[in-house]
């Protein structure tokens, strides 16, 4: 579980893609020197359509731009759509690309579900908002609630280092230091924040997100909110909250009451009495679904980031959070998940017995009993190095309109 603590740093919190996708659009715009993208989810939506061009026009003007997408999130993505970028000199990866089988996609397990921007070696941003207009409001009622953070300081240079790490299987010859618009300047003061990238993968890294998380929570002496999609944590997990509900902690989890898959929810609710009974106080937040993953713990300890709370994020799947010791950071984010609270969300209420139907009992069992050994069960899927994809530009001239 070791990480690289930075200080320094100034990071700032962005909410939903009305403030995630001018944020990042302006880097790219901006960038000079490189751009490294890693998503789970890249549609060929209005949201994917102008992330295109601005990267088809950084690269245009000389920019080295990276650019890996996961092959069960992005599957449908045509070749039209990245033949565009790849002809500028894009260079377009798809982690784990395959085929699909009577219709379906089959690679369902261990996903790249990281979502990092990096641009010039002095900014990046990290969360859990993917490229696609499902994460504005002018989507609907089916529109996410999500979060990401802007970082800019030292820890810059560290989630630089990582990403371009990740490419290493295609493209062996890039170094961090090249990719630097300049060096690192240690004695430049960003901000106050004191801060780590936190990454959960299938080999040196299999739950330190989840540690870290479990660290903030069995700290915690006043207050902890945990605001988070699909929560299905393992027993240690709920057992450290029920622990910090009985010492007099205020332990507040913001989970779906709207969510975009109907399981998210059933699964969460086996949970509920579990946790209410221990003081636990349950919100459902009813205004459309809830994508987000982030936490604060007591005004000071705080993360961001693309993990959910789940099996497939904690035991299966890439992940990366922004892990953050800072008031003010943490305080802004309390703040606006407060706002959640008082506006938009339900408090749940303990089942009484007579309400309890003998089938959810059974159910419970069985998710305990799953909860507790699905850590150990996750090593049974197959654990192959999956395959990092480049695609590679066309050979032939682009023919007359082709973009």
């Amino acid at each position: 579980m070791t990480v690289t603590w930075t200080a320094d740093n100034s990071l700032t919190l962005l909410e939903n893609g009305e403030e995630f996708f001018p944020a990042v659009f302006e880097a790219i715009r901006n960038a000079e020197r490189s751009i490294i993208l890693e998503t789970f989810i890249l549609f060929a939506d209005k949201v994917g359509s102008e992330l295109r061009q601005v990267i088809i026009d950084a690269a245009t003007r000389g920019v080295s731009v990276e650019i890996t997408v996961d092959g069960y999130g992005s599957a449908d993505l045509s070749d039209e759509f990245i033949r565009g970028m790849t002809r500028a000199g894009v260079g377009f990866h798809i982690f784990d690309p395959r085929p699909r089988r009577f219709g379906m996609r089959t690679n369902l397990f261990r996903r790249l579900h990281r979502k990092i921007v990096v641009v010039d070696g002095l900014v990046a941003f990290v969360g859990g908002i993917n490229f696609s207009s499902d994460h504005l409001a002018d989507f609907g009622p089916t529109a996410k609630q999500d979060y990401a953070v802007m970082v800019r300081g030292p820890l810059v240079n560290e989630i630089g280092r990582f990403v371009v790490e990740a490419l290493s299987p295609v493209r062996p010859s890039f170094s961090w230091r090249n990719l630097r618009r300049q060096p690192v300047n240690r004695a430049v003061r960003f901000g106050p924040s004191v801060a780590a990238l936190v990454l959960r993968d299938n080999e040196h890294h299999k739950n330190d997100i989840e540690q870290h998380y479990r660290i903030g929570i069995r700290a915690a002496q006043h207050d902890i909110t945990i605001a988070n999609a699909y929560f299905f944590p393992g027993y240690r997990f709920l057992r450290d909250l029920r622990t910090a509900a009985k010492r007099g902690v205020r332990v507040r989890l913001i989970l779906q009451g709207e969510p975009d898959m109907a399981i998210a929810r059933f699964v969460a609710t086996m949970l509920y009495d579990y946790l209410l009974s221990a003081g636990v106080q349950i919100f459902e937040y009813c205004e459309r679904p809830f994508h987000g993953k982030v936490a604060t713990v007591d005004g000071m300890w705080s993360t961001v980031g693309s993990s959910n709370l789940d099996p497939l994020s904690l035991a299966l799947n890439l992940e990366a959070n922004v892990v953050v010791h800072d008031s003010a950071f943490t305080a802004h984010l309390q703040h606006r998940l407060d706002a959640l609270i008082q506006d938009h969300c339900q408090l749940m209420k303990r089942l009484t017995p007579p309400r309890r139907k003998i089938q959810r009992v059974f159910v419970g069992v069985f998710v305990f009993h799953f909860l507790r050994r699905f850590p150990a069960w996750a090593g049974w899927f197959p654990a192959r190095k999956a395959p990092l994809m480049s695609i590679q530009p066309p050979t032939h001239p682009a023919s007359e309109g082709e973009s």
